[in-house]
């Protein structure tokens, strides 16, 4: 089976081309955690399959590293649309990519070499259509009193913290805190993925505010762990921090493999995300 390593600051995957690989439904996750292992695999946050599609130009079909399936991630759906665009099996620089059900539409930056005149080029960044985040806490989903989780105190560990929860495709709940650099997210991570109001685990954002147009987070991912960057993560940071009057509606978002620049349009409720797409390599297992 051919494969193709790329990442979103830092946020790698494993893609296949769905539209020549046949991998049995039964046999993906093994093969994702196999994958997926960074000692004995190829090495990544997970696998992400790229496959036809009736209701979009592609489908992307997502796996966590330890082989659960996964709704939505921003980092991997612009490396999606890179891999299309520079593999040949689209020539639109604005496609439509599914998943989970969800339609996402993506506008593909192409960079050229002037003294190649007939050069197709390749792209570089990416900016999504991420959609309209979702606050409701039963369709997030998450356990709260009232109709948003905004502010909202929760005990992990014996302390209360406080967070927002907001939901891209899939889970998430923002803290906002300080020395975000220094905490020990291998030790709270898990207790928030797997704390019981929520019940479909969550991923957690530690988000700490520079200034109201930028702030530094780093990422807690159900069924991967800590990644250098989350998409969904830091457009779920930007709305939270919206919602609780610390940033403005367009943001850097700086995690530790780069940077995601996001906008919440709040006039038609949709958030963009623009960010780099890399190849790393192409392989076959």
């Amino acid at each position: 089976m051919k494969f193709t390593k790329m990442q979103g600051c830092g946020n790698d995957y494993i893609y296949v081309n769905g539209f020549e690989e046949r991998i049995a439904c039964d046999e993906k996750p093994w093969l994702v955690r196999r994958l997926s292992d960074r000692h004995f695999g190829a090495g990544g946050d997970g696998v992400i399959f790229i496959n036809p599609s009736e209701e979009a130009d592609f489908e992307m079909e997502m796996y966590n590293a330890d082989g659960s399936r996964a709704e939505m991630c921003g980092n991997g759906i612009r490396c999606v649309a890179k891999y299309v665009y520079d593999k040949g099996l689209t020539d639109s620089t604005h496609i439509s990519v599914v998943s989970a059900g969800k339609v996402k539409y993506l506008d593909l930056t192409v960079e050229r070499n002037p003294e190649i005149p007939d050069e197709r080029g390749r792209v570089t960044r990416v900016r999504v259509n991420m959609g309209s985040p979702v606050l409701e806490p039963a369709l997030i989903p998450v356990e709260a009193s009232g109709n948003q989780a905004v502010n909202e105190p929760i005990m992990v560990d014996g302390r209360e913290y406080r967070m927002t929860c907001v939901s891209m495709g899939n889970p998430h709940a923002v803290l906002f805190a300080g020395g975000v650099a220094e905490m020990k997210l291998e030790e709270i991570g898990p207790l928030f993925e797997n704390h019981a109001r929520f019940p479909r685990r969550v991923n957690t954002e530690f988000a700490e505010i520079l200034d109201r147009r930028n702030c530094f987070m780093r990422v807690w991912e159900r069924g991967s762990g800590e990644t250098l960057a989350c998409g969904t993560g830091c457009c779920a940071t930007v709305v939270a921090g919206v919602l609780n009057g610390l940033m403005d509606a367009a943001v850097t978002v700086k995690v530790l493999g780069g940077e995601l620049f996001i906008e919440w349009d709040r006039e038609r409720n949709l958030v963009y995300m623009t960010g780099p797409a890399v190849t790393v390599y192409e392989g076959e297992v």
